[in-house]
C-alpha cells in the first residue's frame, strides 16, 4: 500500500512551522487516540494514530524532514528503521497537555501485548544513544575507510551486576506503586499514567546502594570501536553503529552509537555535493600553444589532462567519475579543473625584447615605455 504524503496526513503546507505541525498533530491525536473511540472502532483508530504519529515524528525533526523533502518516503525508509523514525520525537509534552499516558506508544509501536505486559514491572529499558564526531580528510571520505575510535560509555557495574544494590543486599518493592513504576488516576474513560515519584519509575527501592556505582547500576568505561565509513560521506552525515551505545537496565538492549562526520578543509579541493573542484596554474605560453598537464585527484593518482591551444584563463575542464561516490548508489560525481594563467614577473631584458617582438608581430602597438610615461602623455 502506497504511503500518503506526510504533509497531507497532518493537513499542513510544506512550509509549515514546527509549531503549526504540533498544533495540527495535537488536534488529530485527540480525534484518533484509541482511548477516545469505541471498541469496534479501535483498530481503525490505531492505524490512523500510527500514521499521524509517524508524520509528526518526521516533520518535527530537522534532519528527517530535510531527507523527506528531498527524497520522499524512500529517503526515510532507506536511512531510518521504524524505531529510528520515532526516536527523539517529543510526544510526552503533547500527551501530558491532553491528559493521556504514554502506554499507548508501547502498545502500538513495540508489538502490542496485554495491559500488564506494558507496565514497567520488569523495569527493563534501552540504553542511551551516544554521538561521536569523526573528522575525515577528503581522500578518506572519497575512498571509504575503517577507523578505530575511543569512546566513553556507561556499562553495567561489575560489582553489583547492574542491580545498583550493594552485593549481599536486595532491593525492595516500592510501596507506592507496588512495583508497577507508575501510578494511575481515572478521569472519565481516560486513565492518566504518571511515573511514580517514590521509585522514579523503577518499581523498587534501593536501601543500600552499591558503593562502586552509587546505586546507578552503571560505571563509565573506555572502549575502542571499529567503524566502517562508506565512500561518499559528507559533513553532517550520520552513521549508526548498532548496540554500541550505553548499556540498558535490567537486561534491556544497548543504545546505538551515532558517528557524526566532519570533513576537514582541503588545501586543493572544494566539495559541492558529490563533485570536487580544484584550480591548476599554467603559464601563458602553455595556454597559447597547448600542453598536457598532470592533475591530482582524490584517489592517490594523477591524471594527464590535455590543454588545447588558445585556452583562456578560468576555463573549466571536467574529469568524469573522479568525484565522491553517491551514498544512495547513484554513481560518482565529477572533478572540475579550473586553469588559471599566471603572468610572469621580473622579466630580464631578453625576455622583454622577445615579448615586444611578439606584440609587434601580433599587431599590438607596444612601445618600450613605462605606464607612468603613458599616463603623462595622455593628459598633455
Amino acid at each position: 500500500m502506497t504511503k500518503r504524503d506526510y504533509y497531507e496526513i497532518l493537513g499542513v503546507n510544506k512550509d509549515a512551522s514546527v509549531d503549526e505541525i504540533k498544533k495540527s498533530y495535537r488536534k488529530l491525536a485527540m480525534k484518533y487516540h484509541p482511548d477516545r473511540v469505541s471498541s469496534e472502532k479501535r483498530k481503525e483508530a490505531e492505524e490512523q494514530f500510527k500514521e499521524i504519529s509517524e508524520a509528526y515524528a518526521v516533520l518535527t525533526d530537522t534532519n528527517k524532514r530535510a531527507q523527506y523533502d528531498r527524497f520522499g518516503h524512500a529517503g526515510i525508509n532507506n536511512q531510518y528503521s521504524s524505531e529510528d523514525i520515532f526516536r527523539g520525537a517529543d510526544f510526552s509534552s503533547i500527551f501530558e497537555d491532553l491528559g493521556f499516558g504514554g502506554s499507548i506508544f508501547e502498545e502500538l509501536f513495540s508489538g502490542g501485548g496485554s495491559s500488564s505486559g506494558r507496565r514497567r514491572r520488569s523495569g527493563a529499558s534501552r540504553g542511551a544513544d551516544l554521538e561521536y564526531e569523526l573528522g575525515l580528510t577528503f581522500e578518506e571520505a572519497a575512498s571509504g575507510i575503517e577507523k578505530t575510535i575511543v569512546i566513553n560509555r556507561r556499562e553495567l557495574c561489575s560489582s553489583c551486576d547492574g542491580e545498583g544494590a550493594e552485593p549481599g543486599t536486595k532491593k525492595t518493592t516500592c510501596p507506592t506503586c507496588r512495583g508497577a513504576g507508575q501510578v494511575g488516576q481515572s478521569a472519565g474513560f481516560f486513565t492518566i499514567a504518571r511515573t511514580c515519584d517514590s521509585c522514579r519509575g523503577e518499581g523498587v527501592i534501593i536501601k543500600n546502594p552499591c558503593k562502586t556505582c552509587r546505586g546507578s547500576g552503571k560505571t563509565p568505561v573506555e572502549r575502542k570501536i571499529n567503524v566502517k565509513v562508506p565512500a561518499g560521506v559528507d559533513s553532517g552525515s550520520h552513521l549508526r553503529v548498532r548496540s554500541e551505545g550505553e548499556a540498558g537496565t535490567k537486561n534491556g538492549p544497548h543504545g546505538d552509537l551515532y558517528i557524526l562526520i566532519n570533513l576537514k578543509q582541503h588545501e586543493i579541493f572544494e566539495r559541492h555535493q558529490n563533485d570536487v573542484y580544484c584550480k591548476v596554474p599554467i603559464s601563458f605560453v602553455e595556454a597559447a600553444l597547448g600542453t598536457e598537464i598532470e592533475v591530482p585527484t582524490l584517489f592517490k593518482e594523477k591524471i594527464n589532462m590535455k590543454i588545447p591551444a588558445g585556452t583562456q584563463s578560468e576555463k573549466v575542464f571536467r574529469i568524469s567519475g573522479k568525484g565522491f561516490a553517491d551514498l544512495h548508489g547513484y554513481g560518482k560525481g565529477d572533478q572540475y579543473v579550473k586553469v588559471h594563467i599566471t603572468v610572469p614577473t621580473d622579466l630580464n631584458a631578453q625576455q622583454k625584447k622577445l615579448l615586444l617582438e611578439f606584440a609587434k608581430l601580433s599587431g599590438e602597438d607596444f612601445r618600450n615605455e613605462t605606464i607612468s610615461e603613458k599616463i603623462k602623455k595622455a593628459f598633455k
